[in-house]
């Protein structure tokens, strides 16, 4: 299959790896810094997210100064740089320091064994940041519920909430061995999947939930089919307005990260208007 190249013109950030560090079994995480960051801010969302550029295969460098408008003019099509999409966890200013949290798979994919493998001084490049969604401080509750693609947003939006914020926090993740310690007071509900598909416990979780009074914001995001089922019942079934919902897939089971954002526009367009034509009028 061909690998889809990033799109955006914008001029990337180049960054230096500081230090890495296993936090699970499954979850790696990477300090970036350096001078290259002098231009990046992040903050104004916990979803804050960048896009990491890498060659498509091994053997393939790109000419210095790095740019994608002059790549893009020498290289064949299918050595374009290709994006992978990841939240950042966290943004320091004054280190100006860049934190990512990576679910690795062994030497499936691109950008998990390179989290794998990255060493202090190494490069990388990056689009962004991106970013729609922060807890609001005028919700009577919040909803999180995610699976490891959605914890370190998950993550960020339960450090940032004040203490005391009402919250329900629900994250799937393959077993005990995977959880993480999230600087917060809120309560989370660890959902172990161990052999079931992936997202059954999370649909159970929140559709067990007894549903608080007052305005709920809520934040789900996950594998797109689990999501799906959970747009339905919070949109259609809960009728929670549009506006105070922040849901979409980060990926979808059987497909790689380029095949799913060649057709995840097109998915989430049909699966909104279906659930939509359901959903109660404004």
């Amino acid at each position: 299959m061909a690998l889809r190249p990033a799109r955006s013109a914008r001029k990337p950030h180049s960054a230096q790896v500081v230090r890495t560090e296993r936090l699970t079994p499954h979850m790696q995480r990477v300090v970036l810094g350096g001078d290259g960051l002098a231009d990046f801010s992040a903050g104004t969302h916990t979803d804050h997210y960048v896009k990491l550029l890498f060659p498509p295969a091994e053997g393939i460098s790109y000419p210095e100064p790095f740019d994608l408008e002059r790549i893009r003019a020498a290289f064949p099509r299918e050595q374009w740089p290709v994006t992978r999409t990841y939240t950042v966890r966290a943004w320091d200013p004054r280190a100006r320091e860049l934190t990512l949290d990576f679910v690795v798979h062994g030497d499936e994919g691109l950008a998990g064994p390179w989290a794998t493998r990255a060493r202090p001084g190494d490069t990388v490049r990056f689009l962004g940041p991106g970013g729609a969604y922060a807890p609001d401080p005028r919700a009577d509750w919040h909803l999180l519920a995610g699976d490891e693609s959605a914890l370190p947003a998950i993550a960020a939006a339960l450090e940032a909430l004040p203490e005391g914020a009402d919250v329900r926090a629900f994250v799937e993740v393959s077993g005990p061995e995977e959880q993480l310690k999230i600087d917060s007071a809120a309560e989370i509900v660890w959902l172990h999947r161990g052999g079931r598909r992936v997202g059954e416990a999370l649909v159970e979780a929140v559709q067990a939930l007894e549903w608080p009074q007052g305005r709920v914001h809520a934040f789900v995001h996950g594998e797109a089919g689990c999501v799906k089922e959970l747009r339905r019942l919070l949109r259609v079934e809960r009728q929670i307005p549009r506006e105070d919902l922040s849901i979409s897939g980060y990926w979808r089971l059987g497909h790689d990260e380029d095949g799913w954002q060649a057709s995840k526009r097109e998915w989430n367009a049909r699966i909104e208007a279906e659930q939509e034509a359901a959903a109660p009028a404004a």
